[in-house]
């Protein structure tokens, strides 16, 4: 049987539509031209009617006689008038013509003085790199007219410039970091400091188009975020860079409510980027992200916490459902690492058992396990003093088969510290996020890539960037997390930790009411529930050979 084509308006209806859409749009604006006066005069009239009313309302009562009496005696003289209501509709159609024009002042025509001052201070300061002695018609020569390569722009209330879109000529060096990062950082001087500038390199086009950023905001805390399960919240970025909002309540007591678009971090069996590491100067807010981590993984998972710093900024999570350890010593630190990778080994076995049987993984196996370490390279002083083994060698096994056994990794470390750390934290953590202020060179060795943004020296804490595997950089805010034990937090705040804590189920050895500043380091808390599971992690180590193959099997 032969095909019957496709009607027309199903092969070309996308194109009907296009010419139908602008046919309507040419048709509006016409009407509206055409109506403009009538528009105009309705509009006065509204405004003359509830001026009137206005006035109505705020005469006294007792006046209100003598006014109608007025309005009535004028309308009678004008309607016994020769011509009269000729002449009292001509005066009200001029009256509502006159209120119901535009208001809205008039944009200039172009840049006042000190605009034009700055476009020619930005022009002369890009010569020496947009221009060639060979160049026969250079579009950037000394005393020459900016007008030709700054084809838009924009300023903002205090008169420094907001948007810019440069022409530059086609033999400049555009696929160059370093020569990039000159331009970059020359726009960022002479625009003005204390801001942040996005840059647009068109190569295609040779244009350059720099804009400035709105600061992202910092009145967000700590509450329950609409994610699917694997999913953890790092903090909240620009419109432009991702495609997708969370509705959340922020301010000083929550009321108000908008959507603020985030960055969304993906772990589990399908996660590329299965571990994460922060870094950050002190006071960066480090300790703050990976609270905020824990609390959203006790929704689904077990968190283990390694506290390298000592000052107890985790003493709220001691006991509570979920947590199975806070530990800040180095002989809890060795204990819970190591059956963290014992118990990642049991994983991998009872995960592959259920593959050969067909069967679906065990429940046991499919609950996620955090590993929260801040500061771990203070354990490996501790231990290379003690001569003990050094708490990171631990990590190897979570690290790299982690993955396939649900088991995530999360590393805070300080800018100056990030050579303490082992091989496996820094080949396996391909999830990056540095908080603070931190050079250019400082977040490429970390990140792996240059932002597209210029870092300001003074930001708020929580403030920075990530990035995620190969994906692009993005400017990152970190929900406000303290710790609630704090008394330099905020009562909103405090409250809104507390309300994410899970229940007590465990007694602590020391309930902390308020910690000081010359408090002594909390004693780490063990559960029977990693007690037991330790047991069975030894058992597992006695296994037969068979079995150890089968784990490196499944692992490789």
């Amino acid at each position: 049987m032969a095909r019957r084509p496709l009607p027309r308006i199903l092969s070309n209806g996308g194109a009907q539509l296009a010419r139908s859409r602008e046919l309507a749009r040419t048709a509006a604006d016409s009407a509206t031209d055409v109506l403009h006066p009538l528009i105009t005069i309705a509009r006065g009239l509204r405004r003359l009617a509830s001026a009137g009313r206005r006035r109505w309302a705020g005469t006294p009562k007792d006046r209100r006689g003598a006014l109608l009496f007025l309005v009535t005696s004028v309308l009678l003289a004008v309607a016994l008038a020769p011509y009269g209501p000729l002449l009292a509709v001509v005066t009200l159609m001029a009256a509502a013509a006159w209120q119901g024009r535009d208001r809205a002042p008039s944009a200039p025509a172009g840049p006042d003085a000190s605009q034009v001052q700055r476009l020619k201070s930005l022009y002369e300061a890009l010569v020496p790199y947009f221009s060639a002695a060979e160049d026969p018609e250079p579009l950037y020569a000394h005393g020459g007219d900016w007008g030709k390569v700054f084809s838009e722009y924009a300023f903002d209330s205090t008169g420094r410039v907001a948007h810019l879109v440069i022409d530059y000529p086609a033999y400049f060096t555009d696929g160059e970091p370093e020569a990039r990062a000159r331009i970059e950082h020359l726009l960022g001087a002479k625009s003005g400091r204390g801001r942040e500038y996005h840059f647009a390199w068109d190569e295609e086009a040779n244009q350059l188009t720099v804009r400035v950023l709105a600061p992202l905001p910092t009145d967000i805390t700590a509450q329950p975020f609409v994610t699917a399960p694997g999913e953890t919240v790092l903090g909240f970025t620009d419109p432009t860079g991702v495609q997708r909002t969370l509705p959340l309540v922020h301010g000083a007591h929550g009321e108000e409510r908008r959507d603020v678009p985030p960055v969304v971090w993906r772990t589990g069996v399908r996660s590329t980027e299965p571990h994460l590491l922060a870094a950050g100067q002190p006071g960066s807010g480090t300790s703050t992200l990976l609270r905020s981590i824990a609390l959203q993984a006790l929704h689904h998972g077990d968190v283990v916490i390694v506290d390298g710093g000592g000052t107890g900024e985790y003493a709220c999570l001691t006991g509570r459902d979920g947590v199975l350890a806070v530990e800040c010593g180095l002989t809890g630190v060795l204990t819970s690492l190591e059956w963290a990778a014992h118990e990642t080994e049991r994983r991998l076995t009872a995960a592959n058992r259920a593959h050969q049987a067909g069967d679906p993984p065990p429940e046991d196996t499919r609950r996620p396990l955090w590993l929260l370490l801040d500061r771990p390279s203070a354990f490996t002083h501790l231990a290379a003093a003690d001569g003990r083994k050094d708490p990171q060698s631990l990590l190897q096994v979570p690290l790299r088969h982690g993955r396939p056994a649900n088991v995530t990794v999360v590393v805070a470390e300080q800018l100056d510290s990030l050579e303490s750390l082992g091989d496996p934290v820094r080949q396996h953590t391909r999830a990056r996020v540095v908080l603070g202020p931190a050079t250019a060179e400082q977040l490429e060795a970390v990140l792996g890539a240059p932002p597209h943004t210029t870092p300001v020296d003074q930001v708020p804490p929580g403030r920075g960037y990530a990035r995620l595997g190969s994906g692009p950089v993005h400017r990152l805010q970190v929900p406000a997390t303290p710790d609630p034990y704090d008394d330099a937090t905020s009562d909103a705040e405090r409250q809104a930790v507390l309300d994410l804590l899970p229940p007590r189920t465990t007694p602590a050895d020391e309930e902390p009411e308020r910690l000081d500043a010359g408090a002594a380091v909390v004693e780490s808390v063990r559960l029977d529930k990693v007690t037991a599971e330790k047991a069975a992690a030894d058992a597992v180590d006695a296994t037969p050979a068979a079995e150890e193959a089968a784990v490196a099997e499944s692992s490789s």
